[in-house]
């Protein structure tokens, strides 16, 4: 189980995210939604180790995160960021490897599981056909499909994905988040999401962290976080939310 307790963030003495305590079990997914400098991307930062965290206590299982070697870390974690830069000239297949780098000693090579894990990530979400690819000649939603193979392939315990998505069509959108849903419950890997689509968050989380100026306004199953006057409270624009029976969650601005 990934525990979050009291965490506190701030960049030269401002506050960023304050008083934020929540857990994710083994399978599950947590989203992260707000408006726009909400804290989403901070939260997933400080839960990587990207950035220190000013108070509080990031958990796996019993185990503090503080206390893991960079190797450990990286073994445990991985994150898909938005958007990121990658090396033109490396192939498909290339990138995806780097996702087995913290399992390499000094000089060594990919053994036969770790080019299994390669393998498998690349199928699961359809980028065999970019192996031989250079990443130069992809468009972002296929670079972006890479990284989060890459994350995949890493095969860790924890999952972060930060607005992971924002680049992809509808049809990828929908398959990928079905892939990390189905990851997630096999591999019991806990899963964060920062994500803006509030429909694709009421369809694929289990818990949603409704953040506003890096303060929580309300957490819990989704029944409980989308309701229009917390989301009013948040996106300060009138809310309308519905149930259909077929289509699930509408939301839309009232």
């Amino acid at each position: 189980m990934l525990r979050v307790e009291d965490l506190q963030v701030a960049y030269e003495n401002r506050v960023i995210v304050a008083g934020l305590s929540f857990c994710v079990e083994p399978g599950q997914v947590l989203g992260l939604i707000g408006p726009n400098g909400a804290g989403k991307t901070t939260v997933i930062r400080a839960l990587s180790g990207v950035i220190p965290i000013q108070r509080g206590t990031i958990f796996w299982e019993d185990v503090p995160l503080y206390r893991l070697s960079p190797e450990q870390r990286a073994r445990w974690i991985a994150v898909v960021p938005q958007g990121a830069s990658l090396p033109e000239a490396f192939t498909g297949e290339e990138v995806v490897s780097f996702g087995r780098t913290p399992y390499l000693s000094w000089l060594s090579t990919l053994s036969e599981a770790d080019r299994m894990h390669i393998e498998q990530a690349m199928i699961r979400t359809e980028t065999q056909a970019f192996a031989e690819q250079r990443v130069g000649m992809l468009s972002g939603g296929e670079r972006q499909r890479l990284l989060i193979a890459r994350a995949l392939a890493q095969t860790p315990r924890v999952l972060l994905l930060d607005e992971a998505f924002a680049h992809l069509d509808l049809k990828y959108q929908i398959r990928l988040l079905q892939l990390i849903r189905q990851t997630l419950q096999a591999e019991k890997m806990a899963g964060v999401l920062a994500i803006h689509d509030l429909h694709l968050a009421a369809r694929f989380c289990d818990q949603l962290l409704l953040l506003k100026s890096g303060r929580a306004l309300a957490l819990g199953p989704v029944e409980k976080v989308l309701r229009p006057a917390l989301l009013e409270a948040a996106y300060e624009i009138p809310m309308r939310v519905d149930r259909h029976p077929e289509a699930g969650w509408l939301i839309w601005p009232g």
